[in-house]
């Protein structure tokens, strides 16, 4: 019996662990000719992250304190509906919400001023100065972010624009989607469309809220305003 001699197999392995000593050898010769390079980049990241934390904790921290401490008079005149009062102050002792606006400017407080002298600028009737602080005001909770792109579809509403009114409903509408908001304006979103004669976009407002908020208040009566749709259509 002859002796066959095996072939050496070709490990495919083999070519992985060559690269990876080739890649670890040329990491080692880049670190080694741009040490002075990347020590000043390493440097300045550190620095920068310090003055970042260094901003935050003894700049912006105390501004965000600050500002909501002298909000509070503002707050409280909003809510006894004194809405002149609330956007400009007392002209003495208290500061309005366009004081914190414009003192406090880049902390959350000046944000929800925005919010707050959108609302006072709709409830006295100057719709369009609502229209344009509701339109700066950039929230995260679902209720009040989606309350402001809501009330912007009442200002427009308000001046005859239903085009605009209804944009922004729907927006509302679909904008975190909740049993308590997204049926309110998306029947102001049926009725905007009505209004534009739009009936296959009331139609379908309409039947969203009979469909996904069965238990909301919008819809104890929807069938009604779905059977009116659907006659013009």
């Amino acid at each position: 019996m002859s002796n066959k001699h095996k072939k050496h197999e070709h490990d495919p392995l083999d070519d992985v662990v060559v690269d990876v000593e080739q890649v670890y050898t040329k990491t080692e010769e880049f670190v080694e000719n741009n040490k002075k390079s990347l020590t000043i980049i390493v440097g300045a990241i550190v620095v920068l992250v310090g003055l970042y934390l260094a901003y935050s904790n003894f700049y912006q921290g105390p501004r965000e304190t600050e500002a909501k401490s002298s909000m509070f008079a503002a707050e409280q005149f909003f809510a006894k509906d004194s809405f002149n009062l609330a956007i400009n102050g007392d002209g003495a002792n208290y500061y309005g919400f366009l004081d914190i606006i414009e003192n406090y400017s880049g902390t959350k407080a000046a944000n929800l001023a925005n919010y707050y002298v959108g609302v006072s600028y709709l409830r006295l009737g100057d719709y369009e100065q609502a229209i344009e602080y509701l339109k700066q005001f950039d929230g995260d909770d679902i209720i009040v972010s989606t309350m402001a792109i809501g009330l912007i579809g009442d200002a427009y509403s308000e001046l005859g624009d239903d085009e605009q009114a209804l944009e922004y409903y729907e927006k509302a509408g679909k904008h975190n989607a909740n049993k308590f908001t997204s049926p309110y304006f998306l029947m102001k979103a049926g009725a905007a469309a009505e209004r534009l004669g739009d009936y296959q976009k009331a139609f379908d407002s309409y039947s969203k809220i009979q469909k996904e908020y069965p238990e909301s208040t919008e819809a104890r009566e929807i069938e009604k305003y779905i059977e009116r749709a659907k006659a013009h259509l």
